[in-house]
């Protein structure tokens, strides 16, 4: 899951969107001499070598702007599969879920899990359909099983975090929401949901 795929339960602010050209530039310069930036056909899921560095990042740049870029790449890099069928069912389940059908995209996506069940991004994206259609037992199925292939996967701990928000487990809602910030800081949507339970757990009405 994304983090907050849609408005949880708690009023949650958006994320910040304004990005300074400047910082997006430096940043994109520095993760080309990484060389961490993925090609438009590169090859990766959860095991590609440039993500430990990626993650790294993420817990030293200076803005939430440049923060941005290098969560989108990294969420290139766990959508894609060396398998080119794979990638091809990930296109069509995407379609299917901007489209709002969600019994297409759950087929879909049950065959991709079938087909490659070592391919953490598969398991997510189930885990998002089936969070989006309210079977929130199914869908931390679906995160743990991707957690156990990608433990840095904020975006399966933010959701986790959504859908503990959404049955009023709110500690448990903390736990998971603070495990995602351990690896990306930079969720402005998840640390305004933790200020936001912690806040009401502690009575304060602001």
């Amino acid at each position: 899951m994304q983090p907050f795929a849609r408005p949880p339960v708690a009023v949650i602010g958006e994320a910040a969107k304004a990005a300074h050209n400047g910082a997006m530039r430096r940043v994109l310069a520095i993760l080309f001499m990484l060389g961490l930036v993925p090609s438009g056909t590169a090859r990766a899921d959860q095991d590609d070598p440039r993500l430990p560095a990626l993650f790294e990042r993420l817990k030293t740049v200076d803005s939430d702007a440049e923060a941005r870029l290098v969560e989108a790449l990294i969420w290139q890099i766990w959508s894609v599969s060396a398998d080119d069928e794979i990638n091809a069912l990930m296109q069509r389940g995407l379609r299917a879920m901007v489209e709002g059908d969600a019994r297409q995209a759950l087929a879909i996506f049950d065959e991709m899990v079938r087909r490659s069940p070592n391919f953490a991004e598969g398991w997510n994206k189930r885990a998002t359909v089936y969070f989006l259609i309210d079977d929130f037992d199914a869908s931390v199925g679906d995160i743990e099983r991707t957690l156990a292939l990608e433990p840095h996967h904020f975006g399966a701990l933010s959701g986790l975090g959504q859908i503990y928000l959404a049955l009023d487990r709110e500690e448990a809602a903390i736990r998971a929401f603070e495990a995602a910030l351990a690896i990306d800081p930079h969720l402005t949507g998840v640390k305004a949901a933790v200020e936001s339970i912690k806040k009401k757990r502690d009575g304060d009405p602001t």
